[in-house]
């Protein structure tokens, strides 16, 4: 019998419940609704820092993956492109044990590489050497990709986005016909403010139009992220409930346990605000809070997205929580502080942790507060988006103090695992009137055959089929910006003012106590995060 998700203290053991539910296959015809998808159309994936570490981590695995889904056409070619000292035989080889490791890896019965699907992949996979402000290399690149379609990834620091841009457009790379196709890939960070994303929008739409520009965000790939719009748009006891007379608030957590690992002078310069929320938190934000678009097409959703972002109000001082973890322990293990990491400055401003309290000034969501924190060196790697619902009149239950009922939530898992778990109240067996507080929970690995996944998959497919609804427009870019642009201000003393000081965290913690404090003052307290 599994655990509840957060029972109130004092419900803690004494009752939980486990719903299974049953896939409706005999209410529809599965083969009739659910097609098979189609396959991409042919194309070159040009990959710019292709002898990089998230080309060999996530992007090979994730086009591998693609193979064994048998959704790339006989057309489909990689060409790796970086000043590295590689080769073509090379590069082949050294991808090949980095997905020899990759399977291997697996939770699941293929943890070998399937030869076959990586013979298929690797034939397909060239390198040039070449340096990105090098018209040469753009010159060889418009030769070898000829007159085809093609999708430009841009695996390399932001700094080459709007260079690597121009120069594809300087070589005539960007230039669509009827019959063929080119499109740009930008990983994030996409700008480092309001300002800069401006910027960076206006150069990119220098040489593309809008619709050739995919902003990825890897959570958009994630099933549970892309299961929101399911859930609240094709049930219908879902939606009539999800507005201000029904919810009390929105808690948003991204906790890490990793700490900044390697990515030590990337943080410094970053930290957590700019690192998750403009992208990451405020796109988990906007698909909760988002109105039903008239349908799925790209621009419909995307509309609505900007809708939403753009009534969320810019963060005040007094709603915001910055913390830097220090020395501590997860499970046993002892752990550096932040400011003793590599590449750290000793007297480091950057946070690792950030909370918030968002308002969304519309007629859904007035008055809800949306609480978000994301952190690294937590006690609990997880990202969940929890619905906290009013509670019930409490007349009928005089007898049982109201600290003791259980909270209607509604928990949307997306890491480590996927899932939705329902909690509320119900009556505990024997011949008096008892709550106890229970829960549904569907997991998606217990009810649908998950393949092998980095998250990446359904965005490159996505890309390549033309299907941009899971990545970011510009003006949503620069709707979340604009919501945290006051807070950037504010620190750019370097965050040492009394309305932006640091509150310390021991690594293994949930988060410095002003994050508490946050939520307690409106009398609400935040989901557990123990380890």
């Amino acid at each position: 019998m599994s655990p509840p998700v957060d029972l109130h203290p004092g419900l803690q053991g004494k009752y939980s419940a486990r719903a299974d539910i049953e896939p409706a296959s005999d209410l529809i015809d599965t083969e009739e609704a659910d097609p098979a998808p189609r396959r991409s159309p042919p194309c070159t994936m040009v990959i710019f820092g292709g002898g990089g570490d998230l080309t060999r981590r996530l992007l090979i695995p994730a086009i591998y993956n693609l193979v064994g889904s048998q959704l790339l056409d006989e057309g489909f070619s990689i060409i790796a492109v970086d000043w590295s000292d590689l080769d073509t035989e090379t590069l082949r080889s050294q991808l090949g044990e980095t997905m020899r490791q990759f399977v291997a890896q697996r939770r699941s019965s293929a943890s070998e590489l399937h030869e076959a699907d990586w013979e298929w992949l690797s034939q397909r996979i060239s390198f040039l050497r070449g340096g990105f402000d090098d018209s040469q290399t753009y010159q060889t690149l418009s030769s070898l990709c000829g007159v085809g379609n093609c999708v430009f990834y841009l695996a390399v620091a932001a700094r080459f986005f709007a260079p690597i841009v121009g120069q594809l457009e300087a070589a005539g790379l960007t230039r669509e016909t009827e019959s063929r196709f080119r499109r740009v890939v930008v990983e994030k960070p996409f700008g480092s403010d309001l300002i800069s994303a401006r910027a960076l929008n206006a150069q990119l739409r220098n040489a593309l139009e809008e619709s050739q520009i995919y902003r990825i965000d890897h959570y958009l790939g994630k099933e549970t992220v892309q299961n929101i719009l399911a859930l609240r748009f094709s049930n219908g006891f879902f939606e009539p409930l999800w507005n201000r007379q029904n919810i009390d608030h929105v808690q948003i957590t991204a906790a890490e346990t990793v700490g900044v690992e390697k990515r030590g002078r990337f943080y410094e310069t970053t930290g957590a605000l700019r690192d998750m929320v403009p992208n990451h938190i405020m796109q988990l934000l906007a698909m909760v809070a988002m109105e039903a678009p008239i349908s799925f097409d790209a621009d419909a959703v995307r509309d609505e997205k900007s809708k939403v972002l753009a009534a969320v109000h810019p963060i005040t001082a007094n709603d915001i929580v910055r913390g830097q973890y220090t020395a501590g322990s997860i499970a046993g293990r002892a752990l550096a502080g932040y400011r003793d990491e590599p590449d750290v400055a000793p007297d480091s401003q950057a946070e690792s942790f950030i909370a918030m309290k968002l308002s969304i000034d519309n007629w859904r969501w007035a008055g809800v507060p949306f609480y978000v924190r994301t952190g690294k060196r937590l006690a609990l790697r997880k990202t969940e988006i929890a619905i906290h619902f009013k509670q019930a009149p409490y007349a009928l239950f005089r007898e049982t103090p109201v600290e003791k009922l259980t909270p209607n939530i509604m928990v949307l898992q997306i890491q480590p695992t996927e899932g939705v778990t329902m909690q509320f109240s119900a009556k505990m067996p024997g011949p008096t009137v008892k709550l106890g507080g229970v829960r549904m929970k569907f997991d998606y690995a217990d009810w649908f055959q998950e393949g092998p996944s980095t998250g990446y998959e359904t965005l490159i497919y996505d890309c390549l089929i033309g299907d941009a609804t899971l990545f970011q427009r510009a003006d949503n870019v620069e709707a979340g910006w604009k919501v945290v642009q006051p807070a950037i201000e504010a620190w750019k003393d370097g965050g040492r003012n009394a309305q932006s000081k640091l509150q310390f965290y021991a690594a293994g913690k949930a988060g410095p106590d002003a994050a508490d404090a946050l939520l307690a003052r409106d009398g609400r307290h935040w989901l557990r995060l123990n380890g």
